[in-house]
């Protein structure tokens, strides 16, 4: 007898639903399934395979449910609970795990003992050849201790307020990979129907170049930094030591970038060191060293210890120092970083302190570097066949799709922010797909909108762009966006607010999965109209009012002028609708509202403080 791992100790099933139940045994066997007193019976088929369907389920457990053929091979399913289950899609920003969040809700999560809250993380598998029909491992957590930690963060906020206002179980299917684009988790057929694809689908389909590709790129990789190490002067010397003369070494204001000291192109090691006098009462235990986000990776020592490395740019570096590391008096942090692929840097922003006794030593300003090695050659960027049309979909949704659930949580966008237009053409299509995978009609499907982000690679206005275009997709049947305009970080593609994220998510659950007559969204534009020599805009979902979350007159809005130059513009509420002007424009054309990657001014929610969506007219 064999299970799907989905089908295992701890799951959550969907209530009052048509549930599925399937696994394989010997051909032509008949199957028993016993679960809430009741039993199901249906037959293998010639190659073994079986599926039972258990309808109307209450939520509640925990259950055990027992599965068995007329061979006597049997499997007990424990701890089984029936409740709502929603499958987490996307890419980094849904996959960040609690973990990455304890800047803002260490306390918060330290004890959480929530049993009926679970979710289940698919494995990242991808196939080119076609849909899977099992998940590649995975099992059922539980929200209690430490648990918590592997969560989703958005989707443990999530689940946590539906959790608390119902009363109902809730289960997480976990399917985001980071870095993926929304092509990855759409079908061939509907990627080879709408065009464009047809080489690079063909292309993955070959095993022999997938792997070769694989090997080549690892290969690669693991000369770049060996040749690397074995050139650096640091490791030959030890850098790292506890005593070591640095009078020679140059000065770095830190944080900063390296193009401060002239390292601006440098693909290779640079040292920092820094010494720092610490009090008997912050060395008497353990500590934990806080150096915000480094540029590409690093490795760090205390007192000649590693304490702590990460091999890419975004998690945050929060490093435990064990007890005994520190003393009092004089100690000394070193640190290696590496430059791969961009310009070296200490992001500004963020937090760099040692934290101890309950104290916490603010550790920017100067700190002495040197180049360690710099690299013969640039690295060549990695092929992340993860990120390649249909892949995750085979192999991650297509499998899943056999489980009942309540609906979707979407986070996705930023892969595709180089190349925003056709982005709502392509999530329609990916709707569409997943939709037609469950069969159980048009379930809710719940999408952020891409939080603000000072991403200035591909100029100021493509995270806009992006936006606009997944709010352009709220037209397709039951869907719902939750806001993110003003819960982003300027300088962290990955903000750590999941909490708010997952409220916002909530209430768009609680209207459309639970039909809650509620203020779900923030306010939406609808329709503009010229008035005089101003434009007033209406908006939906404006609630009990539009207001500004700072009180002050509302900000962040522009208008289009006869010389085609958008020019920032003055608004004023009035009801539910904006009135918006230039003193000097005449004939405005058109209106946008928070159109920047990073809109710091943009201030318009509703009264009930949810964010309006950046929008514009014009498109």
């Amino acid at each position: 007898m064999q299970l799907s791992d989905l089908l295992s100790d701890g799951m959550v099933l969907q209530r009052d639903a048509e549930t599925a139940v399937w696994g394989k045994t010997r051909p032509l066997r008949r199957v028993r399934v016993e679960f809430l007193g009741r039993t199901w019976e249906t037959k293998a088929d010639d190659l073994g395979r079986w599926k039972v369907a258990l309808q109307h389920l209450p939520p509640g457990g925990p259950h055990e449910m027992r599965i068995v053929d007329e061979d006597g091979d049997e499997r007990i399913i424990r701890d089984v609970l029936v409740g709502d289950v929603w499958v987490l899609g996307g890419q980094s920003n849904m996959e960040l795990p609690v973990r990455r969040t304890l800047d803002l809700f260490a306390e918060e999560v330290r004890n959480v003992r929530l049993p009926q809250v679970r979710q289940f993380t698919v494995p990242m598998t991808y196939d080119f050849h076609g849909p899977r029909e099992e998940v590649a491992g995975g099992r059922w957590i539980a929200a209690v201790g430490e648990r918590v930690m592997d969560f989703s963060a958005a989707g443990f906020f999530f689940a946590r307020e539906l959790h608390e206002r119902y009363g109902v179980p809730v289960g997480l299917i976990l399917t985001a990979v980071g870095g993926t684009p929304v092509e990855a988790w759409m079908s061939e057929p509907t990627l080879r129907r709408l065009g464009g694809y047809d080489e690079l689908l063909d292309r993955c389909k070959d095993d022999a170049y997938v792997e070769a590709t694989q090997k080549r790129d690892e290969e690669r990789h693991r000369r770049w930094h060996e040749e690397l190490n074995a050139r650096d002067a640091g490791r030959k010397e030890g850098w790292h030591r506890e005593r070591l003369d640095t009078s020679d070494w140059g000065d770095f204001a830190l944080p900063g970038s390296w193009r401060t000291c002239g390292l601006d192109n440098v693909r290779g090691a640079v040292w920092f060191r820094r010494e720092i006098e610490v009090a008997p009462s912050m060395a008497e235990g353990g500590a934990l060293l806080r150096l915000g986000t480094v540029v590409d990776a690093d490795e760090t020592y205390v007192n000649g210890r590693l304490v702590g490395s990460v091999a890419y740019r975004y998690p945050p570096r929060r490093y435990p120092i064990p007890p005994g590391v520190l003393k009092p008096g004089k100690n000394t942090i070193a640190v290696r970083v590496l430059s791969i692929f961009n310009t070296g840097e200490f992001i500004r922003g963020m937090p760099y302190e040692l934290v101890a006794g309950g104290q916490a030593l603010d550790l920017s300003g100067t700190w002495k570097y040197r180049v360690g090695a710099v690299a013969e050659k640039e690295l060549a960027p990695q092929t992340f066949f993860q990120y390649m049309p249909a892949g995750v979909y085979n192999g991650m949704i297509a499998p899943v799709s056999r489980y009942a659930i309540k609906g979707v949580l979407w986070y996705q966008g930023e892969s595709n922010v180089a190349r925003p237009e056709g982005y709502s053409r392509l999530f329609r299509e990916m709707v569409r797909d997943w939709r037609g995978l469950w069969k159980i009609g048009d379930f809710p499907f719940i999408f952020v909108q891409l939080a603000n982000f000072e991403d200035m690679d591909g100029g100021l206005e493509k995270w806009a762009e992006l936006r606009e275009q997944q709010r352009k997709c709220l037209d397709i049947p039951n869907t719902a966006m939750a806001v993110a305009i003003d819960i982003g970080e300027p300088n962290d593609l990955h903000p750590q607010d999941k909490k708010t994220l997952g409220k916002r998510l909530a209430l768009c659950a609680r209207r459309l999965a639970h039909g809650e007559n509620i203020v779900h969204s923030g306010p939406l534009y609808r329709r503009m109209e010229r008035e005089g020599e101003a434009i007033r805009v209406w908006f939906d979902h404006a609630g009990q009012g539009l207001t500004t979350r700072d009180g002050k007159e509302p900000a962040g809005f522009a208008v289009l002028g006869p010389d085609g130059i958008w020019h920032p513009a003055r608004a004023v509420i009035s009801g539910d609708t904006v009135l918006v002007s230039h003193e000097r424009i005449r004939d405005p054309r058109h209106v946008r509202y928070a159109w920047a990657n990073h809109p710091a001014d943009a201030n318009l929610c509703n009264r009930e403080g949810l964010p309006a969506a950046p929008f514009s007219t014009e498109t």
